[in-house]
């Protein structure tokens, strides 16, 4: 058994409706991170300067020394950028969200004052700006709690959310363990917020942006003027209004750093953005603690059902006639690597189906065989499985004139002696004539095409019987409207 842990498969391809509030048909979020003041430097203990996200190219660290150009460059953005960025805010009747880092806001108290002053949400940037991908668990699990105690400390509130931004495999987790946290960031994965299980606790995320993000003035492929950040900005904007207008509204994530976009030359993009904005219906301009709320309360988590985490004999037992009494087609698909991408019909589909195609001739022909005839003597016996006296109920076959269930008879002796299994239709498909007229045809047919076309009718009556709804297990395949959950189309009802 091999389990893939990434989940590549999100909301699918219906994305929930979240509901903004007055029917915002946008949600755009504006972040600034505050990071001046707790990045590397020897001064706060570390082996080296800061090398990340500055004015200069190809920074590297200076083992043992401090960056003089690189200080004031982190030094401009506490000085001067933040209280640019505070005005324009301000000006504009928008509260951003703040990522602190604790000890950057510990050294920056008139910069807390003013974020407290005006109501912007203050949330966790991490204790201290730097990497934490090679920091073993325990430390970084008290550096958590530090930048909690320590933010709490100096801002006078404990933070209600979490971006490290410099994260390890195990920030969300670790963060989501405190279960101190509204929602957790550490993602770049979606347009919307999702609940991640997280041991006993349904953690809320709310995905961050490194595209719309003012970081790419300071990467090699990036901006270049503040009308090259506008443009982004804009596009962005205007796509994920469209979707909004056509029934599918999202959430647009907007980046910024003091040091960065807080300098004159790039600041009037993010400006005219602001007024471009402003000038739509329905645009919402939330803190990221105002769309938690918003979601805890639209969209509460659900109980997920995740397949592809059952035993195998559980397993077998749920899935193991979607394929008509072949049950080791569904044992072979719990071995191989199955994830949260097939936590629903078509995911499961798929995984029986590559084991259906990947079996020998004999084995495939004994799945053709298992199937029942249209309309005959096993139908006529009670012989049929529910799922497939369901299917022949649906084209009539369970209530044919005596002439009808003469000519199926026919067809089905004279099919069987040519081609050596029974003919196999989706029957959802058809109706009775249309099945006939079928049934007429592909009698003639050589047994190579028939062999092959058989095999697929036998996938497309997995997937339309099988696999929607999961016969005796209480299990609809369809999320209802706007169920904000990552992971399945399975929801036990």
């Amino acid at each position: 058994m091999i389990r893939y842990p990434r989940n590549l498969r999100g909301y699918g391809p219906t994305t929930p409706d979240p509901m903004w509030p007055n029917g915002a048909r946008i949600a755009v979020q504006f972040v600034v991170n505050y990071e001046e003041g707790g990045e590397n430097n020897v001064l706060h203990g570390d082996a080296a300067s800061e090398a990340f996200l500055s004015e200069i190219i190809g920074a590297a660290p200076w083992p043992g020394q401090r960056h003089w150009n690189m200080e004031s460059i982190y030094d401009y953005g506490a000085r001067a950028g933040f209280w640019r960025l505070h005005r324009l805010f301000t000006e504009a009747g928008i509260k951003p969200t703040v990522y602190g880092v604790a000890t950057a806001l510990a050294r920056s108290p008139e910069q807390v004052a003013a974020m407290v002053g005006a109501e912007w949400e203050i949330a966790s940037h991490g204790l201290r700006w730097v990497e934490h991908k090679d920091m073993p668990e325990a430390e970084e699990r008290a550096a958590i709690d530090e930048a909690i105690r320590l933010h709490t400390e100096v801002v006078g509130t404990p933070p209600e959310g979490w971006y490290t931004g410099r994260c390890s495999m195990n920030t969300v987790r670790l963060a989501a363990e405190t279960g101190q946290l509204a929602y957790v960031s550490d993602t770049i994965d979606d347009d919307l917020p999702y609940w991640m299980r997280v041991g006993e606790r349904d953690q809320l995320v709310i995905p961050y942006t490194m595209d719309a993000n003012d970081m790419r003035f300071a990467t090699a492929q990036g901006f270049n003027t503040g009308e090259h950040f506008f443009t982004y900005l804009k596009d962005s904007f205007d796509a994920l209004y469209a979707e909004g207008l056509a029934g599918a509204p999202k959430m647009m994530s907007v980046g910024l750093h003091c040091r960065i976009v807080g300098r004159p030359g790039r600041v009037m993009g993010l400006k005219k953005f602001i007024d471009y904005i402003q000038s739509f219906e329905g645009v919402w301009t939330p803190r990221r603690i105002d769309i938690a709320r918003h979601w805890a309360d639209a969209h509460p988590p659900v109980t997920q059902i995740e397949p592809h985490t059952w035993e195998k004999t559980d397993f077998v037992a749920q899935f193991g006639g979607i394929f008509e009494h072949s049950c080791w087609i569904a044992e072979r698909a719990w071995e191989m690597e199955l994830g949260p991408a097939h936590d629903s019909a078509i995911g499961l589909h798929s995984a029986l189906a590559r084991v259906f195609r990947s079996a020998s001739h004999e084995e495939r022909l004994g799945v053709l065989n298992a199937h029942p005839d249209l309309a005959g003597k096993l139908a006529a016996a009670k012989r049929l499985t529910a799922e497939s006296t369901s299917e022949q109920a649906s084209a009539g076959l369970d209530a044919l004139t005596d002439a009808e269930r003469a000519a199926f008879t026919r067809l089905n002796t004279d099919y069987v002696e040519k081609h050596g299994f029974p003919f196999i239709i989706a029957v959802r498909d058809h109706d009775k004539q249309g099945i006939l007229n079928a049934f007429t045809r592909r009698v003639e047919n050589d047994t190579e095409t028939e062999f092959t076309e058989a095999c697929k009718q036998v996938e497309r009556i997995a997937r339309e019987i099988g696999c929607s709804p999961f016969a005796g297990a209480g299990i609809l395949i369809e999320l209802p409207e706007s169920v904000p959950v990552f992971g399945s189309d399975i929801v036990a009802v």
